[in-house]
């Protein structure tokens, strides 16, 4: 299956992260579709989007989980994960790397630099 070069997926329970992205992908071309369960996640993945966007702090689903999941199917490895918790949970950051997240951030990072993130996949820049 082809890549959706438009759609990014995000897992994401914080209504202020959800318009945040929901504004960037709009300014970047993109098209974001916010899920809340793993199964929800899987299913849309295989449509094969151009980033997927998890909140460590969901209280949705199993965030390490979901990674392993992700990345531990060679159908889904080709799809960039990134992940974004509070800077204070460098465990947390440590085990969503293990799991095979592309790249893990301090929520205040991911909000910065959440345009250029989303314009660098969007092969914007």
């Amino acid at each position: 299956m082809k890549q959706d070069k438009k759609k990014i997926l995000a897992v994401v329970d914080d209504l202020l992260f959800t318009v945040k992205i929901m504004d960037a992908a709009k300014r970047a071309g993109l098209v974001a579709e916010f899920l809340k369960s793993e199964k929800d996640l899987l299913d849309k993945a295989k449509e094969q989007p151009l980033l997927i966007i998890l909140d460590l702090n969901a209280n949705s689903v199993n965030t390490l989980k979901l990674i392993e999941l992700l990345k531990g199917n060679g159908e889904f490895k080709g799809i960039s994960l990134i992940a974004f918790l509070s800077h204070v949970q460098g465990e947390l950051k440590m085990k969503a790397q293990e799991a095979g997240a592309n790249m893990v951030m301090a929520r205040s990072a991911f909000s910065q630099n959440l345009q250029q993130i989303l314009k660098r996949h969007a092969g914007v820049i």
